[in-house]
């Protein structure tokens, strides 16, 4: 019998437990039976088990998982949310007090004639990208996908153009339904060039259904000829064909050779690759790639032979329809990216796709806290209702219990002894909050973070800020890993708008935009006031950055620009330094926000005439 290998991977810090890490090191097939089905890749059967670990470590359901291997008396094991709680509270830091889409230069002010063009675009692709995202109401769906992300270490947007809400439309999906293909020699910090989203639909006897699987794929490749919605050959089944060729000219003298294959309106085929190029309106050169889209569902036991969800059979798929009569069978969606975000929870190692839950480092913390917290209410059992010792009872045969108003009746040596637990039950609950204090420490959430220590209790702001400085850099580190996939995210929303031909996004340039998240920590609004009130006077800080301080330790400033607009407009002082310097009413004036006044014009000067010389009257000296 051969020594059992040690695999190191991005879930083998699970490996600890027996339900996960057998004796093959796989995970148990009664625990996880749908990691383990056949249409699975082997190399995502550890990462769908593991996010169900977790997520019955967020349901308070872990006990569950652990009775299949343990026993019955599993199930006893007491869950109070502490996990739940650890989540909860790093969504809401991570998230922060609110989140604002900036664009970068649509709060500039006192600019050039080409500065104003460029700032008055940036500030309309800012105030139409708010605008969809309060109609698509994104704080929800940034909530809803950071708890998955925080959790199970990954999360997934999926993006779509709704014709009939006439915007791009944004879904959180679960990861365990995410099937990127990344090949051997494929790096997977790279997004992939194919992506599946797979489930299994139930069986449903009312309505004679069988149990089937479902798979949405995205799929990046070269763009092709037209194809139209369809019918197979035996005319039962919905597939993308193409069109028919039109007919050429039989009395035509020029024509020479075959009629080509029908194109997308706007592409070209170059003559020289034969490759077809299409020019979308969010690039500066042809491209060649479009991106497929296919919605197909297979009957379960219809499936034969070794295939997974990238290999499944086209021949058994029935292809679903949109509402407009288009077969999802590799239909062209006419963009050149798959409208799909990934969002990993902790910046992934070199070369790696997936994140890291927040749980993970402190997992074993949590189980040795659900014994202590199982051992606890044993305890108090004993100490509510202690354990009686009773001798020199009259009465020997008597069964004795104890209850209120309860009297005994002892002989003259009778004693009646009670078993004091309470110290036991002390150390106990001592050992749990120690055990708090250590998965605290190590999910690098502070006491006060958690809302665990009274006010009273921090001696100084100053050693109060001290104590947030692990919360920091592990807020500061979840957001970089965010950072990107954020500003992709308010690209592809900028490029399905333009695709949608939307008459707001007409003559657009897509600009780059950020997602501003609010600050976590409590914050001494008066000392940053103080600061902004000292440094924009001596000009240490522009105006603009000076409001925008203020802004993000909660003074209620709605817009930005409008603020700076408002202050400049009662800066008199400093208006009367820029008419000193310039001498021009009109920059005086824009710079106040008002207009200049009417000056009329000052009449020319009109000098009296000069006489005609007359030669008569001149002389030399006065000899005339």
């Amino acid at each position: 019998m051969g020594l059992r290998q040690i695999a190191i991977h991005a879930w083998s810090w699970l490996n600890y437990k027996p339900v996960y890490s057998d004796s093959m090191g796989m995970p148990n097939r009664r625990a996880f039976p749908e990691a383990q089905a056949m249409w699975v890749p082997a190399e995502d059967e550890r990462r769908l088990a593991a996010y169900k670990l977790l997520s019955a470590y967020d349901h308070n359901q872990a006990a569950e998982i652990a009775e299949v291997v343990d026993g019955p008396r599993a199930r006893d094991r007491r869950e109070f949310g502490d996990p739940s709680m650890f989540i909860d509270t790093l969504v809401s830091n991570v998230l922060g007090r609110e989140q604002k889409i900036v664009v970068p230069g649509a709060e500039k002010t006192g600019v050039d004639d080409g500065g104003a063009v460029s700032a008055a675009t940036a500030e309309h692709v800012q105030e139409l990208l708010r605008d969809w995202a309060k109609a698509e109401l994104l704080p929800m769906r940034l909530q809803q996908c950071e708890r998955k992300t925080v959790a199970l270490g990954d999360g997934v947007y999926r993006m779509a153009w709704d014709p009939a809400k006439k915007r791009p439309t944004l879904r959180v999906t679960d990861p365990g339904f995410y099937f990127p293909v990344i090949g051997e020699d494929d790096d997977g910090g790279e997004y992939p060039q194919r992506v599946h989203f797979a489930w299994e639909l139930p069986e449903d006897p009312k309505r004679g259904l069988k149990a089937r699987l479902r798979r949405i794929t995205y799929e990046l490749d070269w763009i092709r000829p037209l194809t139209v919605a369809g019918v197979d050959e035996t005319g039962t089944r919905a597939v993308r064909a193409l069109p028919p060729t039109p007919d050429s000219d039989p009395d035509a003298s020029d024509v020479t050779d075959p009629a080509g294959p029908v194109l997308t309106p706007g592409d070209v085929v170059e003559p020289a690759s034969g490759a077809i190029a299409r020019q979308y309106a969010w690039n500066d050169e042809p491209s060649y790639f479009t991106c497929y889209l296919t919605d197909a569902t297979w009957i379960i036991g219809d499936l034969k032979g070794n295939v997974d969800v990238d290999s499944l059979p086209a021949a058994g798929a029935t292809y679903a329809t949109r509402s407009d009569g288009e077969v999802l069978d590799h239909l062209d969606l006419l963009i050149d990216f798959i409208p799909v975000v990934h969002v990993p929870n902790t910046v992934p190692p070199a070369e790696e796709h997936w994140g890291q839950s927040s749980l993970a480092k402190a997992l074993q913390v949590f189980d040795e806290l659900a014994g202590s917290d199982t051992d606890s209410a044993r305890a108090s059992a004993t100490t509510g209702l202690p354990m009686l010792a009773v001798s020199g009872v009259a009465d020997g045969r008597q069964e004795l219990s104890a209850s209120p108003g309860m009297v005994f009746k002892l002989g003259e040596s009778g004693r009646l002894t009670a078993v004091d637990t309470s110290a036991a039950l002390a150390e106990l609950r001592n050992h749990v909050g120690d055990l708090k204090d250590r998965a605290s420490n190590i999910v690098r959430l502070p006491a006060v973070s958690l809302g665990t220590l009274s006010p009273s209790e921090v001696p100084s702001g100053f050693a109060m800020q001290v104590s947030l400085g692990p919360l920091d850099s592990l807020i500061g580190s979840m957001r970089l890993a965010r950072e990107h996939k954020e500003r992709l995210l308010l690209k592809f929303v900028q490029r399905l708008y333009l695709a949608g031909q939307h008459p707001d996004w007409a003559g657009v340039t897509p600009q780059e935009a950020e997602l501003v998240r609010g600050p976590y920590t409590p914050t001494d609004k008066a000392a940053i006031l103080d600061q902004v009130a000292s440094g924009v006077p001596n000009g240490v800080i522009s105006l603009e950055t000076g409001v925008r301080m203020l802004a993000d330790a909660g003074f209620p400033i709605d817009d930005i620009e409008k603020e700076i607009e408002q202050i400049q407009s009662r800066s008199f002082e400093q208006a009367r330094f820029l008419a000193d310097a310039l001498g021009n009413p009109d920059e005086v004036a824009s710079f106040l926000g008002r207009q200049a006044p009417n000056e009329p014009v000052a009449p020319a000067v009109q000098l009296p005439a000069v006489p005609a010389d007359d030669p008569i009257q001149q002389g030399s000296g006065g000899n005339n």
